[in-house]
């Protein structure tokens, strides 16, 4: 970066990053109801993702899979701007006609986050386009499946090794509200089943009911709960409140058929949240004990992660947030699961950053600030001309 006049960079970067083009693309991404569950319009979206890359002239563009992937620059050496292309289901479909508002557009995926990966493909050709990436390559990973785990995205890209190969880096613009997220929790979700039978209440004595036979492990589970919600994390994240461990109960239950029936069934759902410093394997044992006795289906188990805030890629990018935005970014961990966790787990310095808010995404009004997605654009852009010198 010392031959290189930042200021003068950051205005030919700029000019290269219109504002009005990625609008215009983002627009057209949320248009599109990819939903996830159940995995609607993938194809429609992967198709749109593939048109706009080859438009910009960006190498390698293909399909594997369901996923996106593409690159531009030169050399092994890659940093990954990596995102998801899913959306959660919308609360009315009106939702999937993206418009501005005043300074905010809004739309199904707005936030979380096609407007962030309108940011990171136009920071990637204008990257290139300047010259910059003559000592290595962005690579270019779009993804669906991100709000169910991953299992047509990431794992499925990881599984074939194609996911972080020649890696010195992973940003992911993720809904971050202004902060970067470097660390996540990770996830155990179970659905438990007690078996019984039925049978009329006036002959419950020929039923087994199955809601009673649950009760001693549902008190398990909640001193459990008690014991869990006690551990603390290091890492940062707001407010105190939310450094915690987590363990909830009930997020789906039923049983039996009718008031005047034996229930011969009681399910439940529960969903653990692990900080960093606490270990998958021996969280899910402890689960599984307490849960002696009932049919037991996984939802997901996912490990926590956390990269650094001392790395390079971290500190860098912190630095251009700042002087694009005026205001330092704070390093936190996300309350839920980062697609940052198949990287960070393969040594590659992982981050999230991105224009959306999190206590927007999901809603029925999602929207993204306009101007936060060109900010985000440039972070990103100058964030790989400085990482490759």
């Amino acid at each position: 970066m010392e031959t290189l006049d930042t200021e003068q960079l950051t205005s030919r970067l700029r000019e290269r990053l219109s504002e009005p083009a990625m609008l215009d693309f983002t627009k057209r991404l949320i248009s599109i109801a990819s939903e996830n569950p159940p995995g609607n319009q993938y194809e429609q979206c992967a198709g749109s993702l593939l048109d706009e890359l080859h438009r910009l002239r960006f190498d390698d563009v293909r399909l594997e899979g369901e996923c996106v992937l593409a690159s531009c620059g030169t050399g092994s050496r890659t940093l990954y701007f990596s995102g998801h292309y899913d959306v959660v289901p919308a609360q009315h479909r009106e939702q999937f006609q993206p418009r501005v508002e005043g300074a905010n557009l809004f739309g199904r995926g707005s936030s979380d986050m096609k407007g962030g990966l309108a940011a990171m493909i136009y920071a990637a050709a204008a990257a290139r386009d300047e010259g910059l990436l003559k000592t290595g390559r962005i690579g270019i990973v779009l993804v669906p499946d991100e709000e169910t785990a991953g299992m047509r995205g990431s794992r499925f890209l990881k599984a074939r090794g194609f996911l972080g190969k020649d890696g010195v880096g992973m940003l992911t613009p993720e809904p971050t509200g202004g902060v970067i997220w470097n660390a996540n929790r990770g996830a155990i979700s179970l659905r438990a089943t007690m078996r019984g039978k039925a049978a009329h209440v006036g002959r419950q004595f020929e039923g087994v009911n199955a809601f009673e036979l649950a009760m001693p492990a549902i008190v398990r589970l909640l001193d459990l709960k008690k014991e869990v919600e006690l551990r603390v994390t290091q890492q940062k994240i707001a407010p105190a409140a939310a450094r915690n461990s987590i363990l909830m109960l009930g997020g789906r239950a039923e049983a039996g058929t009718n008031f005047n029936v034996t229930p011969d069934y009681c399910s439940f759902t529960l969903d653990r949240r692990i900080n960093p410093e606490e270990n998958l394997q021996e969280e899910i044992c402890r689960l599984r004990d307490a849960l002696e006795g009932f049919e037991i289906e996984t939802l997901q188990e996912e490990s926590a992660a956390a990269t650094p805030t001392d790395e390079p890629l971290g500190i860098i990018l912190s630095r251009h947030v700042t002087e694009l935005t005026g205001k330092q970014p704070e390093f936190e961990m996300c309350p839920g699961l980062l697609e940052t966790r198949f990287y960070a787990a393969s040594g590659i310095p992982a981050f999230a950053y991105g224009p959306g808010l999190l206590t927007v995404s999901h809603g029925p009004n999602e929207f993204v600030p306009v101007r936060n997605i060109a900010q985000c654009a440039m972070a990103y852009a100058l964030t790989a001309v400085e990482i490759f010198g």
